[in-house]
């Protein structure tokens, strides 16, 4: 039997380490190495034993979540995942966690929902697992109060709806690993990209707060997604968590619907929910784009998009922080090109310019 993936979990709530302990400990791949009450006993452990992931609230006495995180970090990185209510008010907190190293952002369980919880069994035993295989390296820390330039004032260029029937569409996918892999992806887009369609797996309220983050890093614009929202050159609509992404298309108008709906390929949003649906209304006119991720979504719809004419790039193994979902795509042979994540935007560029 293989070595069992060591969890130590940090959270001041006796009643969320405990149904934490439980969740993890019914998966056969996963032993619960110790709890911690707060960042200064899990250190003390930490000393004894080093597990090969944590499980980190953010707000804790003592020592914040986001401070320990830094730590860990900086001294012994260890694969982090941010277990946090993830309110409308912590959301900027939990995306602060991402940008210091977290590898991943899960929910916690809502107590006494059955559904949900059964839900949240499966993505929180797949985060933990897809972070154990997480490439962590020790991270310097700039200073948190950069000089700041006119653009903090001036507003952000506007794009314009393109009434070309033929208009290219761009879609992506990512899950662990990918809300730094979308944010070096994004910066690198020039004001004339093509409208952009992106599923990255996230729990309710932090998409919000995600793509807020990532209109003010970018050239072009970023938004949360909205039910009949016009997809247009120059923008990037993320699909909001908890709810699947469509395209759709009205003539020679692309916009997108948002549905709920079951979990598909164990996830909503789904990857593979975003990919079918341009297979079906955009054809050889997208292009797919699948990013560093655990497990198989995406896959198939990627292989129904090549079917249709579609062009589709997987991110490569050398800079995913999990080579599970381009990995998958690669296999069903749905991939037009393998590439580094530094040049997945030229060849976007390269592939929507080509006539």
């Amino acid at each position: 039997m293989s070595k069992k993936i060591r969890v130590l979990i940090v959270d001041d709530s006796a009643v969320v380490r405990q149904t934490l302990e439980e969740i993890l400990s019914s998966d056969q791949e996963i032993e619960v190495m110790a709890t911690a009450s707060d960042p200064y006993i899990a250190a003390e452990k930490i000393l004894h034993e080093v597990p090969d992931v944590i499980t980190l609230d953010v707000e804790m006495p003592r020592m914040d979540g986001i401070t320990f995180l830094k730590k860990i970090m900086m001294q012994h990185p260890i694969p982090v995942v941010i277990c946090s209510s993830l309110t409308d008010a912590g959301s900027e907190t939990a995306l602060k966690a991402l940008e210091s190293g977290a590898v991943e952002i899960i929910q916690k369980p809502r107590l006494g929902t059955k559904i949900f919880l059964e839900e949240s069994k499966i993505r929180i035993c797949d985060a933990v697992k897809a972070s154990s295989q997480a490439r962590v390296r020790r991270i310097v820390f700039a200073d948190e109060n950069p000089k700041l330039t006119a653009d903090v004032i001036l507003e952000k260029a506007t794009s314009h709806a393109m009434a070309k029937t033929t208009d290219k569409v761009v879609v992506v996918g990512a899950s662990t690993g990918g809300t730094e892999a979308l944010s070096d992806f994004l910066q690198a887009m020039p004001l004339d990209a093509p409208g952009i369609l992106i599923v990255q797996h996230m729990p309710e309220h932090f998409t919000r707060a995600f793509a807020a983050r990532l209109n003010g890093l970018c050239r072009i614009a970023v938004k949360e997604a909205e039910n009949n929202d016009t997809v247009i050159r120059g923008r990037a609509l993320i699909a909001p968590g908890n709810h699947h992404l469509l395209l759709k298309r009205s003539g020679a108008r692309y916009y997108v619907e948002i549905k709920d709906g079951p979990l598909v390929s164990r996830h909503r949003p789904s990857v593979d929910v975003l990919f079918r649906s341009a297979a079906r209304y955009a054809g050889r006119n997208s292009i797919g784009v699948i990013m560093t991720g655990m497990g198989d979504d995406g896959a198939r719809g990627m292989l129904e998009m090549k079917e249709t004419g579609a062009f589709n790039i997987a991110q490569d193994e050398e800079s995913c922080v999990v080579f599970g979902m381009p990995k998958k795509a690669i296999e069903l042979n749905a991939v037009t090109r393998v590439l580094p994540l530094k040049a997945i935007p030229q060849m976007v560029m390269q592939e929507y310019n080509r006539v």
